[in-house]
């Protein structure tokens, strides 16, 4: 094509600006050129396999479309430009605490019990990979769905003295929204320091007078990442999806559960859709992890650097308690997937079961495979995922793993009763994990996420029962009749799944 158009230049110039047929073999040229280079920019820039194939794909075989694609969502320019400068304050301000961490987590590990023990290659890989520390003395809170979390948030947010620390990916301009605005307000005129961080795609709808009514009260509140154009989709990829309230630096929450009507299952708020979800509470030790990633997600979002002083790393072990707790988070900042790494890593180590609640579950091969192969050397893998799903390319991505699962022995479970929105993982009965992070990949790679992870028999039991009461209300998938299910569906998956890197 390239050789034609040269010939034809060469012939008759002028006569060639004239065919309009030359017109089309110039922009076909152009275009040809472009692709080549579009093409070499996803192979050497996509460090997934997966994903440099299903870039590439598009890319060819959707003209224009594809590369807008791969520009809009294939490329971390938040990475490059814009978090540079956080990742050196976050290693900075890790140097200070760098040897205490170390020092601290090595004594809690040879003081623990032989079950918290059996975890020791994820409790070094979380310590190795991201200096969170194993801390002890700690007395961890189940609660489950907005009906138990609410009530027990709201009237921790009261008993505030010194400061209030909240990152959301959701607040809704609603009740309960407008509920914990009331006494961030309350407590602001106290004199409490209150600091919020919202994200801008998630909570758009308190980006005004909500906001507006907290600032007016001396409440600072800003957004991780203002979103200007909303249809800029390299804009919604980054998104802050961590949900963290810090009080007084004693006490935490960290789960699944956002700030809104819709997830409190109240007659009265007139909702659709029966939410279930988990989150926790924690008092000690375990919230400086916490703590910390506010004051760089803080420093990061507000233009402020927000110095590590001694009052917001005081919490002491709780008397009696005896949870170990250790915090696992990562971002399109974090120069490894921690959360990807400890879900396998927890996953190898499982000798009898392994219980996983999760709303997305797009796993890819890594997952897929340390799943199959704990099926298959006699570990109980139970999978429990919404039978109810917001999106149908997501679930038939989704239902194109069960195949390679249900051959393995994996047991899956669709959750009839409403929507499961619950991120949690049970391992052997004495370990588990609750966050913000589903196992797919914009969790593990394009998302800020954040999971608590819990050394603890009695915690890990909670979780077990309410996964087997969760059950009660779910259909288990006969492997029989999955593998009969229509070619046409199946044909569906199959095309969903080559998008899966991308969803």
């Amino acid at each position: 094509m390239l050789e034609n158009l040269r010939q034809k230049l060469q012939a008759s110039p002028f006569d060639f600006l004239l065919d309009q047929e030359n017109w089309i073999l110039v922009g076909n040229s152009i275009y040809t050129v472009i692709l080549v280079l579009v093409c070499l920019r996803i192979i050497y820039d996509t460090r997934s396999t997966s994903k440099t194939l299903a870039y590439l794909l598009i890319a060819i075989f959707v003209p224009f479309l594809g590369m807008i694609i791969y520009f809009s969502f294939g490329i971390n320019y938040k990475k490059r430009r814009i978090y540079t400068k956080k990742l050196i304050e976050d290693e900075v301000f890790m140097s200070e605490l760098e040897q205490r961490v170390t020092a601290y987590s090595e004594k809690n590990l040879q003081t623990s019990s032989p079950e918290v023990k059996a975890n020791k290659e994820l409790i070094k890989l979380l310590l190795r990979d991201s200096f969170s520390p194993l801390t002890a003395g700690n007395k961890v809170k189940v609660l489950l769905n907005g009906e138990e979390k609410f009530p027990e948030v709201l009237e921790a947010l009261k008993q505030a003295k010194h400061h209030i620390h909240i990152e959301y990916y959701i607040i809704d301009n609603d009740r309960i929204g407008n509920q914990i605005k009331d006494v961030l307000i309350q407590k602001a005129r106290e004199g409490v320091q209150v600091k919020l961080i919202y994200d801008d795609y998630g909570s758009r709808s308190i980006r005004r007078r909500y906001v507006a009514d907290l600032a007016a009260a001396g409440v600072e509140a800003h957004p991780f990442h203002r979103v200007h154009f909303w249809l800029l989709a390299n804009r919604l990829n980054y998104r802050n999806h961590r949900k963290i309230i810090i009080i007084d630096a004693k006490t935490a929450f960290v789960g699944g559960l956002n700030i809104a009507d819709r997830y409190t299952n109240n007659p009265a708020y007139k909702q659709t859709l029966y939410w279930r979800d988990t989150h926790l509470r924690i008092d000690g030790p375990g919230i400086y992890y916490l703590q910390y990633l506010f004051f760089c997600d803080w420093n990061f979002c507000s233009g402020q650097f927000l110095h590590p002083e001694e009052h917001y790393f005081i919490a002491e072990p709780v008397p009696d308690a005896h949870c170990r707790v250790q915090i696992a988070a990562s971002g399109p900042d974090s120069p490894t997937s921690t959360i990807l790494f400890s879900l396998l890593q927890s996953i190898y180590l499982a000798q009898e079961e392994v219980l996983i609640t999760t709303p997305y579950f797009i796993p890819g091969e890594s997952i897929l495979n340390a799943l199959c192969v704990a099926a298959m050397g006699g570990v109980s893998v139970k999978l429990l995922v919404p039978g109810i799903a917001d999106s149908a390319l997501v679930n038939a991505a989704a239902w194109s793993y069960y195949d390679d699962l249900l051959l393995a022995g994996v047991e899956i479970y669709l959750y009839q009763k409403g929507f499961m929105h619950a991120k949690t993982m049970v391992i052997d009965g004495n370990m588990s994990m609750v966050g913000t992070a589903n196992m797919d990949n914009r969790s593990f790679e394009l998302n800020f996420e954040v999971n608590a992870v819990v050394y603890d028999k009695e915690i890990s039991q909670q979780l077990h029962n309410a996964f087997y009461r969760d059950l009660k209300d779910a259909k288990k998938i006969d492997p029989d009749e999955w593998r009969n299910r229509s070619k046409v569906k199946q044909l569906f998956e199959k095309l969903a799944r080559l998008l899966s890197p991308l969803l």
